[in-house]
């Protein structure tokens, strides 16, 4: 947001300096970016007086000049067609630096005659774009004063500074000049002058009328006004006008234009004006069906998609609602007849039309942060008011649709909250003030909210105001309370701490941790259950993050293709992150997700290198299950997702809806696309699924031994070919739950030769049984009833019978 300082002292009577303004504003939340202060440019520069000028001997258009200067007289040499003798002049002693020719002056030789400066014109200095001459100086000003305070009282307006501030979102009172002056005076570095006040009183009725649709007044513009101005005479905006869109890097274009300009900077107050004799039939605010297309102000044609808010008249749409104007009703050196369009517009539909059509305006940046709605008939009033003083004409009624919104809202104010939540000691008659001059109205204990700033929503936001203005500069630290005694509550919530030891527990399994991106592409999103509207990113960074991640592979899986073409191909990746179902909170989980690729260890003389498998992904799923707090028992299932290999991936599930883990072998057609040389064994922890203990207490459970004897039997079944371990193995447990402790396979024998000795089809499977007696030693009878119900067990589930 720039501004001038004679700009701002329109609307604020103050004597302070450009140093205690821009000190003021950075401490008040509004950070000075930057400074031009003409003052200081052209501090070097003198008033010179021509004591005499010659034609230059070797050069026709060159004149010798002797210039009296505060250092004595001066030879210089200038091409001016003006310079002459008799004249006061602007003179730029041997180095001065000049910033219109980006030059520092030194003495020179010019056809064999030495200079000894130079006599500036404006552009050299830039004041203007004026290079017909040199300066002339009015007047009889002493020779070697500074020329920058002939130009304090005599064109004060030349050496306007101009402030450069930053203005955070939730600051759009801040892009007005006003708003800026209300803080300053808030903060006592001067008074707010009173708010101008225009009645304009119609001549006639507006040919042309206005209209919203009923589901624009409810989403998009809840009032629009306007007024027609009939016999206006455009043409260049006066120089005042001229000199402060100059200054703060506008360009004049008309008057009217340069008007709508004016407004918008002085009071955050966008305007449009229309060519009226272009305009046919009445002016519609509605959405766009789609399609339709508008030659812009910008020289840019666009097409307009459903749903986004314009402005047609009879032959189309005439205007990007809010955003900017369109060139056909444009106004130009010839429009007579105006119409005068002040609205208000809503921040959100402003936003949604103006990122998908890439348009960047000053209206568009003002109307998306919010810009005050009481004041959109009082803008109107003022800008006819300076249409009808500088281009004539006779204005209409006032057009009106819709009705002002109604912003009214209020607050407690708790004059100690302002110790308990900031540490500052500030009076309760000065916070009361405070909020008075920052425009807020105080009715007993409740602030009223001024309808020029949306960003305050509660009664912290009084207290913020409060601070601010008081100055946080003025906080002082306070030493700490005592801390009490005892053991302090603990800080992480169990999920977090959940997260912790999963983290803890894969990094000491040997894993690497990456941390990649929640957005990835379409295409990897969609082969990972993705890819969706409902997670679709509305302005995405990139081509490549244009999704929320449904899982962790794609990014572990991209990291471990970029390794492998830097020649690394052993690997164990993990992350814990989130990953996103939807577009709900809810749809939000977080996972654990491990990657192996390539080989268990380096290549060693012992031969103990080997492939990874879906094994060892198993192994390290269960240890962080395990750390977690996972039950020992858990089922091992089938039907993995369909990015998993069919016969090489499982489950583990605390039953068959809640799957707490899915393991495997990724499956060919992922690591094909995404580039990754495989085979690749991954899980994926479903962190919040693991079931919290029913007890709470840090204490951990008594450690229960045995003193008893353990036993080991061992059994050998002959199964059919495709019937499972597992299948087996729970069989067996299932014989005894007490004296069973754990079951496990110690020998599988199958193929050919199995084939041959045992059947077609048939394969042999050895298990060991461990069985821990509680009270009494086992006897030979209570070890044979337990192998009895095992057999029977496993032959029922399994249809085996033991082998001979």
């Amino acid at each position: 947001m720039k501004f001038t300082l004679s700009w701002l002292k329109n609307h604020l009577d103050t004597d302070a300096s450009i140093d205690e303004i821009t000190y003021a504003l950075t401490d008040l939340g509004l950070e000075v970016e930057e400074v031009v202060n003409p003052m200081d440019t052209l501090a070097a520069f003198t008033i010179g007086y021509v004591k005499h000028a010659e034609k230059h001997p070797d050069a026709d258009k060159l004149r010798v000049c002797v210039v009296d200067t505060d250092e004595g007289e001066l030879q210089i040499i200038c091409g001016a067609p003006n310079a002459r003798q008799g004249i006061h002049v602007v003179v730029a002693k041997p180095g001065v630096y000049v910033p219109g020719i980006d030059t520092t002056i030194g003495v020179g030789k010019i056809r064999g005659i030495e200079s000894f400066g130079m006599m500036a014109s404006e552009r050299e200095m830039e004041l203007s774009d004026e290079h017909d001459g040199i300066i002339e100086l009015a007047g009889e000003p002493d020779v070697g004063s500074k020329f920058v305070d002939y130009l304090a009282k005599h064109s004060p307006d030349k050496i306007d500074p101009m402030i450069d501030i930053a203005i955070t979102p939730n600051r759009p009172d801040a892009l007005g000049i006003r708003g800026i002056a209300r803080d300053l005076a808030a903060r006592g570095l001067g008074v707010l002058k009173p708010e101008p006040v225009a009645e304009i009183k119609g001549g006639f009725k507006s040919d042309i009328n206005v209209t919203i649709d009923e589901d624009v007044m409810a989403k998009g513009c809840p009032l629009f006004t306007g007024r027609l101005i009939k016999g206006v005479k455009n043409g260049a905006s006066p120089a005042w006008l001229q000199a402060r869109l100059k200054a703060i890097g506008l360009r004049p274009i008309s008057t009217l234009v340069d008007i709508t300009n004016l407004f918008t900077y002085e009071y955050n107050r966008p305007l449009h004006v229309f060519d009226a004799d272009i305009v046919k039939g009445d002016l519609r605010v509605h959405f766009a069906k789609g399609g339709e297309k508008l030659m812009a102000l910008d020289d840019v044609e666009y097409t307009f998609e459903a749903g986004m808010m314009t402005i047609s008249d009879d032959n189309g749409v005439e205007s990007v609602a809010g955003i900017m104007g369109g060139l056909p009703s444009g106004c130009t050196y010839d429009t007579v007849n105006v119409f005068l369009e002040s609205a208000y517009w809503d921040p959100i539909a402003i936003a949604i039309t103006g990122r998908k059509l890439k348009i960047n305006s000053d209206a568009r940046y003002r109307f998306e942060r919010g810009v005050d709605p009481a004041f959109t008939p009082k803008g109107l009033d003022l800008a006819t008011a300076l249409i009808l003083e500088l281009c004539g004409g006779e204005a209409s009624d006032m057009v009106v649709a819709g009705a002002v919104p109604d912003t009214t809202r209020s607050y407690h104010l708790d004059t100690d909250r302002v110790k308990s939540l900031v540490g500052m000691d500030i009076p309760a008659d000065t916070q009361r003030e405070t909020l008075t001059a920052l425009g807020f109205e105080l009715k007993d204990d409740d602030a009223f909210v001024p309808s020029w700033r949306p960003d305050v929503l509660g009664e912290a936001d009084l207290v913020e105001e409060i601070a601010r203005v008081a100055s946080l500069t003025k906080l002082q630290g306070v030493p700490l309370p005592p801390l009490s005694v005892g053991v302090p509550k603990p800080i992480l919530t169990p999920m977090q701490r959940r997260e912790t030891m999963a983290r803890r527990t894969l990094a000491a399994l040997g894993y690497n941790e990456c941390v990649t991106y929640s957005f990835i592409d379409q295409a990897s999103a969609e082969m990972f259950g993705g890819g969706t509207d409902t997670v679709k990113v509305g302005n995405p960074i990139s081509a490549d993050m244009s999704h929320m991640r449904p899982s962790l592979l794609p990014g572990l899986l991209q990291a471990a293709a970029r390794n492998q073409a830097r020649g690394i191909m052993d690997m164990a990746l993990f992350e814990v992150g989130p990953v996103f179902h939807g577009g709900e909170p809810e749809d939000q989980e977080l996972l654990a997700t491990g990657l192996l690729i390539g080989h268990t260890s380096a290549r060693d003389p012992h031969g103990s290198r080997r492939a990874v498998d879906t094994y060892d992904a198993k192994a390290d799923a269960e240890a962080v299950l395990s750390a977690i707090g996972a039950p020992e028992k858990m089922m091992i299932l089938r039907g993995a997702r369909e990015w998993w290999h069919p016969g090489r991936s499982g489950k583990l599930s605390l039953g068959p809806k809640n799957v707490l883990c899915a393991f495997g072998e990724v499956h060919p057609k992922v690591l094909d696309a995404l580039g990754v040389k495989g085979p690749a064994v991954a899980f994926a922890v479903h962190v919040a699924r693991v079931p919290y203990p029913k007890t709470k207490t840090a204490t951990r459970p008594a450690l229960t031994v045995s003193d008893l004897q353990a036993v080991e039997r061992d059994f050998a079944f002959v199964v059919d070919g495709h019937v499972e371990a597992l299948t087996l193995i729970n069989a067996a447990k299932g014989a005894d739950k007490v004296l069973i402790v754990d079951v496990s396979v110690f020998d599988v024998f199958g193929g050919d030769k199995a084939e041959a000795q045992m059947g077609a089809s048939k394969k042999s499977i050895a298990i060991s049984v461990r069985l821990q007696p509680t009270d009494t030693t086992l006897t030979d009878q209570d070890i044979e009833a337990v192998s009895a119900k095992i057999i029977d067990k496993v032959s029922k589930a399994t249809g085996g019978v033991l082998r001979g």
